[in-house]
């Protein structure tokens, strides 16, 4: 059986639900379809977010990514308003607990100020009243940044959508991809749908249906796992805020945090590791065809050579449950081993240049009727909805 729309989208997390939201809003009587390989939405990096609406500190004046970053928290804050999802805006305290990283602080509070973002800078006996048990010399109080359940955002999104006449399909892996004269063909199982066009934020897999399409890339995704812990339930008001390090600027990662979760939990964590499956988040899982995608691109090799350190750095923290907790009692001295409870990871979908080069910015490949979303920087979630508007712009052009 085949259907003929006007657009379609694959990928159901939150940018690809966000973009079906501009969608609708700029090409309003449009048949559009999502299509979701999952049976729920937002299962991979949506799912397994932090939660935190960030407030866009760490990024340079004047760059998009600023820009996006405040626009997408208000307008998820707005959102959330709107639509009854629940959100907290609790703050967030970056504790610095040596010299350096004061001096690095000196320079987030000028970011700060440029990025024209509120925020306090306190002394030790500040924070001490602040937050008794955080331990630091210092610390820059973000007051506006907040904690969501991202899930929640993307299923009130869904609703939204769907309610302006767009098709979601969950449960729908597609198996082929073909650009013709006419549109874009999208085969799944026994059916096919063509589109005029069509927009894909696969994310985790992004990489593999450009590659599907028939378009060049340079590059590969390389999963990176973020493993935490929760606190027990007796620990869960240790802190009113969440609590960051001052981040290293050569580190591509914020460092261990304790994070305030909607649903009333406190999590310690992540660190980085190298995941050895793109969708396995159980501590150990390993995935060959994934495993033989990354050891057959070179710029895996450059990039392990470039990060050695501090890869053999997060490593360590995976393998030892002790140094772990030893990177948690910087800024919180009195956690102990018992208070790392519950272990869970995220997967983070790292795009990785033939170079070995990183990408911390949007990466995106193209042809006449498709537009592959195949790196949607951190604050993705943050940003989504911002984002979705800008990458709906890029395909209508």
């Amino acid at each position: 059986m085949r259907v003929d729309a006007d657009y379609c989208i694959i990928g159901g997390g939150i940018v690809g639900l966000a973009a079906a939201l501009a969608l609708t809003e700029r090409e309003s009587g449009a048949k559009i379809f999502l299509l979701e390989k999952e049976g729920e939405l937002a299962t991979h990096q949506t799912g397994h977010n932090s939660g935190v609406i960030h407030a866009g500190i760490y990024y340079p004046p004047g760059s998009l990514k600023a820009r996006l970053c405040r626009e997408g928290a208000q307008a998820t804050k707005e959102f959330c308003a709107g639509h009854g999802v629940a959100f907290d805006v609790c703050g967030k305290l970056l504790v610095a607990t040596t010299d350096t990283e004061l001096a690095r602080m000196d320079g987030l509070e000028e970011r700060a100020k440029a990025n024209d973002i509120p925020q306090q800078r306190l002394g030790r006996v500040q924070l001490n009243r602040l937050e008794p048990g955080v331990s630091g010399l210092g610390a820059l109080l973000v007051p506006s940044t907040s904690i969501v359940d991202y899930r929640a955002v993307s299923r009130a999104i869904a609703k939204e959508v769907t309610s302006r006449a767009c098709t979601i399909r969950r449960g729908v892996t597609v198996t082929s991809i073909r650009e013709e004269d006419a549109g874009v063909r999208i085969g799944f199982g026994e059916e096919s749908l063509r589109a005029s066009k069509l927009l894909v934020c696969a994310g985790l897999q992004s990489d593999r249906l450009a590659k599907a399409a028939g378009l060049e890339i340079h590059h590969r995704i390389v999963p990176f796992r973020g493993e935490y812990y929760t606190l027990p339930q007796a620990r869960s008001h240790i802190v009113k805020h969440l609590i960051y390090p001052i981040p290293d600027p050569d580190l591509p990662f914020l460092g261990v945090h304790l994070t305030r979760m909607i649903d009333g939990s406190i999590t310690v964590g992540p660190n980085a590791v190298l995941g050895l499956s793109r969708e396995g988040y159980a501590k150990g899982s390993i995935n060959l065809g994934d495993v033989t995608d990354m050891l057959t691109f070179p710029g895996f090799w450059r990039t392990i050579k470039a990060n050695l350190r501090s890869g053999l750095g997060e490593l360590r923290g995976s393998l030892s449950k002790r140094h772990y907790l030893e990177l948690c009692r910087k800024y919180y001295p009195s956690l102990t081993l018992a208070d790392l409870g519950l272990p869970a990871a995220g997967i983070r979908a790292q795009a990785v240049l033939a170079d070995g080069s990183l990408v911390h910015d949007f990466l995106f490949v193209q042809s006449q009727r498709m537009l592959h979303v195949c790196n949607a920087p951190s604050p993705a979630a943050t940003s989504a909805i911002p984002i979705g508007k800008m990458i709906v712009e890029r395909l209508l052009q």
